[in-house]
Formats: C-alpha cells, structure tokens, sequence
C-alpha cells in the first residue's frame, strides 16, 4: 500500500528497544466510553455492533483519542471476538452483560465445523476500517492491529459469553485435553492469517490480547496458552513499507511467567499492575521491550498525583530503551479525559531524562 512517511515512530523505535527521545505512550481502550465523543458515535451507530463493523463510524472512534491526546500511537477500535463471530457462532452483545454466543462450542463435533474465516470476504470490515485509519492518519502516528489469544477467544466459544469461573472450558481442559487442542489449533492459524491480513491493510504493529492466560496455573499456561500464541507470532509477516513490524504479547494476569513469554518470538511485553516493572526488566533482560504498567485506577486521583504516579513507574523501569508507557490494563470508564491528559503530559514531561 502506498502511504505518508510516519512522522512519529516512538512506538516502534521503542518496540524494537531502539534509542528514543522520550518514552512513548498509549492506552489499552483508549478509544472508549470515557469519551464523550465516544458515546456520541455510539449512540449514532444505533449498537456497538454496528458501530466496530462500519468502516467509518470504526475509523472515527479509532481517531479520537489520538485527535483529543498527544499520543504515540492509534490503536485499531475493533473487537477481540471477530474471529468466532467470522466462524458463525452468532455473536451478540447483551446491555450491561456483555457478550454471548448463540452457538457455544462445547464437544469435538463442534470444533470440526468451525473453518479459518477469510479476512478478505467474513472481516472486510475491520480490513477496510485499517485501510481508512492509515489514509485519516497520513503518518501522524502509527496504528496498531490486534487479535485475542487463542485461548482467551476459546474461553468465549466455550463458555458461550463472559465468565467468572471458567468452569466449562477448565472441564474441557482436563478432561478432554485433545478437544480443546483441536479448537486452539484453529484459533491459532485463524488469528495469525487474520493479523497478516492487518499488516497488509497497514497496521504497523500488533498486539495479541490474552485477557484469560492469567487463570490458568503455569503448566496449563505454557501449553493451552503460550504454545498457541507462539505459534501465531512464527507465522507473522515481520516486514511492511520497509520497516519491521513489532508484536507484542499480553497476558494480564501473567507476570509469574514472564521468563518464558520473552522467547515467544514477540518483541515487546505487556506488564499489568500487579508487577514492579523494574524487576520484569531484570527477570527478561535485553530480549525483549515492556509495556506498562500504570493501575487503571490511578486515573481516578488528581492530576498531581497522577503525575507523581507517571513518575514511579518511570523510575521502576529505569534508565535506557525499551519502554513503552501504558496502563497495566484497559482505561475504565468512569476516569475524567482531563484525567488521562495529565498522564500522557507528565509521561511526555519527566520521561526525557531517562533516555539521556
């Protein structure tokens, strides 16, 4: 595709664990309800399905925060459930519940059916919503793609919707383990021919959320979940427009595990809350870059304490490349704009002097 020369690479330079000028900065949701002109593109979509599958309404809330903040990056507004609903499973959003499948996979006959969605025909929408971001965006920042991990968008197909106990895919996990093997396997290769369909339309980094990983215990984590994002990341297309294209892996929950997610093959890491992010920077050493790791909560206090708060995380991760300032997980939707304004300003403030 051809496209305006970036002006901003923070992000990617930061990815890469290359020098930068300052630490770069982005929020996970920061396209959200927090924003009033989220809510007002919202209620014109008339649903939050019609609002993530219009190219146009998708591409309006992508640009929002970046036209509101001075931040580094743009990060795609889609949904980390596009790949079941592309595999016919009847996705619905519930009022105030969240969402469900009208189709649950729950037995090995339903696994069989499923098939790996074409981005091109089932997901045009998100493919032509990144197309339109890029032309809107005309280099000002970079975008950033995404997909849930196999085995958080397994937990949805399973259990049907959000849960609290992951009592039915737990069961599948113990009890038919080959079942489940059989699904992550066709999450893994849908996600990744989904991801590449991304950088193809122009995404200029990407991300694997694994909101889930984090309830498992270590040994199910590194064979239900980490294997299957592995696999993902080794069939990604690390080249587009002449730069290399970063991946980063989350998994919220995961911190125990951080040694063995720094040789996935992702260049950067997701930190939550619950760490200190200087010591994850000991634990994974020069293999990989971090992101975080702010508790989302901390946008809640006044704008000097935020700022205060920005600073020690700063000081946790230190001196040096390789950082990437963001929350430890999604922005809540109760935090004031002006709120996430004093953040990115003392990011931007008190993080020069660490790359001197």
């Amino acid at each position: 595709m051809t496209s305006s020369p970036l002006k901003n690479d923070l992000l990617l330079r930061a990815l890469l664990r290359q020098p930068t000028e300052r630490t770069p900065v982005w929020l996970m949701r920061q396209a959200g309800r927090y924003l009033p002109e989220y809510r007002e593109t919202r209620a014109r979509a008339g649903s939050f399905i019609a609002l993530m599958s219009t190219p146009e309404f998708a591409c309006e809330v992508t640009l929002q925060p970046v036209n509101r903040f001075p931040l580094d990056a743009a990060i795609l507004f889609s949904d980390i459930l596009t790949i079941p609903a592309a595999m016919g499973l009847g996705l619905h959003f519930i009022e105030g519940e969240g969402p469900a499948f009208e189709r649950p996979v729950r037995d090995v006959a339903a696994v069989v059916k499923l098939g790996v969605p074409d981005p091109e025909q089932d997901l045009r929408y998100v493919l032509d919503t990144v197309r339109l971001v890029r032309q809107e965006l005309a280099g000002r920042v970079p975008l950033i793609g995404f997909a849930g991990s196999p085995w958080t968008l397994a937990t949805y197909m399973v259990e049907g919707g959000a849960s609290k106990e992951f009592a039915l895919i737990k069961g599948m996990l113990y009890a038919e383990p080959a079942t489940l093997h059989k699904l992550l396997d066709v999450l893994a290769r849908s996600i990744s021919v989904y991801l590449n369909a991304q950088i193809a339309a122009g995404a200029q980094a990407v991300m694997l959320f694994d909101t889930w990983g984090g309830v498992l215990t270590g040994e199910a984590y590194k064979e239900f979940s980490l294997r299957y994002m592995q696999a993902v990341i080794a069939e990604l297309r690390r080249e587009s427009e002449g730069r290399h294209v970063p991946v980063i892996l989350f998994t919220k929950g995961g911190g125990a595990w951080l040694e063995a997610m720094s040789h996935s093959g992702a260049d950067a890491l997701g930190v939550d809350w619950t760490q200190d992010l200087g010591d994850a920077r000991r634990r994974v050493g020069a293999k990989v870059a971090l992101q975080g790791n702010l508790d989302p909560a901390a946008l809640y206090a006044p704008p000097e304490r935020i700022r205060e708060d920005v600073g020690k995380v700063l000081e946790s991760f230190g001196h040096g490349q390789g950082h990437v300032f963001n929350l430890g997980h999604g922005i809540q939707t109760g935090v004031k704009p002006e709120h996430v304004a004093a953040m990115v300003a003392a990011v931007h403030e008190l993080s020069p002097s660490y790359h001197k």
